[in-house]
C-alpha cells in the first residue's frame, strides 16, 4: 500500500492534521445525526479526483452517493454557473417565472422514456421528488395507497422514511410513519433458493407480488407502485427484466401507476440515460435528482401530461425549487452527457470493475457476488464457509481504502457490500489504479484475517 501511484498522493496521512482540526471543530458544532462516511475534508475536486485540506488527493469512487456522475467541478456547468450568478440568482419560479426552469423541463420531457406527452415540475431533493410524484399519484388516481419495496431507499423525511425498508439508521426510533404505506417482496438473485432455476425464481417472485394484493392491500386502493431499476442503498441489486415487466403490467392491469425512482440509477449511472429503458417498459412518473446537475441541490418529477396536470395551481411547488442556478447546471451536465456519450462510457466502466473484482474470486472467495448494471456495480462479501454477511471486512476495506486513497462506500442492509459510484469521466488510468488499490488492501486485510 506504500507504492508509488500516479495520481493518489496520501503523503500527509488520513486524516491529517488540518483535517483532525477541522473535525473537533465539526464534533462541537454540528449534530451527531449527521453521518461522515470517511473522516476525509475535501477543499477541492476536478473529475475523478479530491484533493482534502492537507493536499492528499483520493480517486473517488464515492462520487457524492452517485451526485457527480459528470465529474467534480466541470468546465461547461462551472462557466454556466459563474455566468448565472451575474444574471440572477432565484425570483421564485411560482412569483416569476425564467427560461432556464422551461428548457430543462423541455430537455426532461424529451430525454425520458416513452413518446407520450409529458410534462416536469421540480424540487430540490430527491425526497422531495418522491413526495411529490406520490402526492400527484394520489390527486389523479384518487387512491391512497403508495407500494414499495423491501431493501428500498426513497428518502428521509416521514413519507420516504415510510416508503425505505432499511430499518438502521434511518427509521429507528423514528415513527410512526406515514400511512397507507406498503413493502411488496424484491427479489435478490444473489440469494436465490439453490433448487430453483432463474426462471423459476422470476415467476415465484412474480408470483410472490401478485399475492400480496391478496394479503397486504386491494389493488383497487394503490394508487402507485414505486421502484428503483436498481436498487441502491439496499445492495445495489439488479432485478429480473421479467420481474420488473411483470410488475408494470400488474399495474396496467389494475389501474396503478408505475413510479421509476431514477434519483440514483440516472444520468448515464447504469449504461442509459435512464436505468428503467434498459428493462423495456415506460414509467407513468419518474423522480430524478443526484447527478442531475453536478451536486447543485435540484430534483425533477416528470411523467404523463395528464397525470402530470392533476393537481391544481399551488399543490405542488415550493420556494426553491428549480432555482436558475441549478437549472443552467442541469442543462450543462445533460449537454455533456450527451456529447461525450457517458452512458457508452459507464457501460465500459461497469464491464472493467466486474472483470476485476470476477478475476478475484477464485484468491478471494469471501467475494460472494460481483453484480451491477453499467456502472452501477456492487461486490458482495460474504464468509465462504457460512454465506453470512462480511460486514466487519466491509468496514476494515473501507477504511484501508481511504487510508490508501481511495473513496469507497458500503450499501445494503447488513452492510457487507462495496459499491461502485465513480464519476463517469473517471480516466482508464484512474479507474485501475483504484481497483488496484484496492486490492491491494483487500489482500492486506484477507491475510491479516
Amino acid at each position: 500500500m506504500s507504492k508509488q501511484r500516479k495520481f493518489v498522493n496520501v503523503s500527509a496521512g488520513v486524516p491529517g492534521p488540518k483535517a483532525k482540526a477541522i473535525t473537533e471543530r465539526r464534533q462541537q458544532n454540528v449534530a451527531k445525526g449527521i453521518s461522515n462516511l470517511t473522516p476525509v475534508v475535501a477543499e477541492s475536486g476536478k473529475g475523478a479526483l479530491l484533493t482534502d485540506v492537507d493536499g492528499n488527493t483520493f480517486i473517488d469512487f464515492a462520487a457524492a452517493i452517485g451526485t457527480v456522475n459528470a465529474g467534480h467541478c466541470p468546465d461547461e456547468v462551472v462557466a454556466a454557473v459563474k455566468a448565472q450568478l451575474d444574471k440572477l440568482i432565484h425570483p421564485g419560479f411560482n412569483v416569476a417565472m425564467y427560461e432556464s426552469y422551461i428548457q430543462l423541463a423541455e430537455k426532461l420531457n424529451q430525454i425520458t422514456p416513452g413518446t407520450h406527452e409529458k410534462k416536469t415540475m421540480f424540487a430540490n431533493s430527491g425526497a422531495e421528488a418522491v413526495e411529490n410524484a406520490v402526492k400527484i399519484a394520489r390527486k389523479f388516481t384518487g387512491r391512497p395507497g403508495i407500494v414499495s419495496f423491501t431493501r428500498a431507499f426513497h428518502g428521509r423525511t416521514l413519507l420516504g422514511m415510510s416508503l425505505t425498508s432499511k430499518v438502521k439508521p434511518y427509521k429507528f426510533q423514528m415513527g410512526p410513519f406515514a400511512p397507507a404505506t406498503y413493502k411488496a417482496p424484491f427479489p435478490y438473485p444473489f440469494h436465490k433458493p439453490a433448487s430453483m432455476t432463474d426462471d423459476e425464481y422470476v415467476d415465484f417472485c412474480l408470483k410472490q407480488f401478485e399475492e400480496f394484493f391478496l394479503t397486504e392491500v386491494a389493488a383497487e386502493e394503490v394508487a402507485a407502485v414505486i421502484m428503483e431499476p436498481v436498487q441502491g442503498e439496499g445492495g445495489f441489486i439488479v432485478p429480473p427484466k421479467k420481474f420488473v415487466q411483470g410488475v408494470v403490467e400488474f399495474c396496467k392491469k389494475n389501474g396503478i401507476l408505475f413510479i421509476a425512482d431514477e434519483i440514483q440509477t440516472g444520468f448515464c449511472r447504469t449504461g442509459s440515460m435512464f436505468a428503467i429503458s434498459q428493462f423495456d417498459v415506460v414509467p407513468d412518473l419518474m423522480t430524478m435528482s443526484k447527478s442531475i446537475a453536478a451536486g447543485l441541490p435540484i430534483s425533477a418529477v416528470t411523467g404523463r401530461a395528464e397525470v402530470m396536470d392533476a393537481p391544481n395551481p399551488g399543490e405542488i411547488g415550493g420556494t426553491y425549487n428549480g432555482s436558475p442556478l441549478a437549472c443552467v447546471a442541469a442543462l450543462a451536465v445533460i449537454e455533456k452527457m450527451e456529447r461525450e456519450d457517458l452512458a457508452s462510457r459507464s457501460q465500459k466502466i461497469g464491464e472493467t470493475i466486474r472483470n476485476h473484482f470476477s478475476a478475484l474470486q477464485a484468491e478471494f472467495p469471501v467475494i460472494g457476488d460481483v453484480r451491477g448494471l453499467g456502472a452501477m456495480c456492487a461486490v458482495e462479501f460474504v464468509d465462504p464457509a457460512t454465506g453470512a454477511p462480511a460486514k466487519e471486512l466491509v468496514g476494515k476495506l473501507i477504511k484501508g481504502c481511504y487510508e490508501s486513497g481511495v473513496i469507497c462506500l458500503s450499501a445494503g442492509v447488513n452492510g457487507n457490500i462495496i459499491r461502485f459510484l465513480s464519476p463517469l469521466v473517471i480516466t482508464d488510468e484512474q479507474l485501475q489504479e483504484g481497483l488496484d488499490i484496492m486490492t491491494d488492501v483487500l489482500k492486506s486485510i484477507y491475510v491479516t484475517n
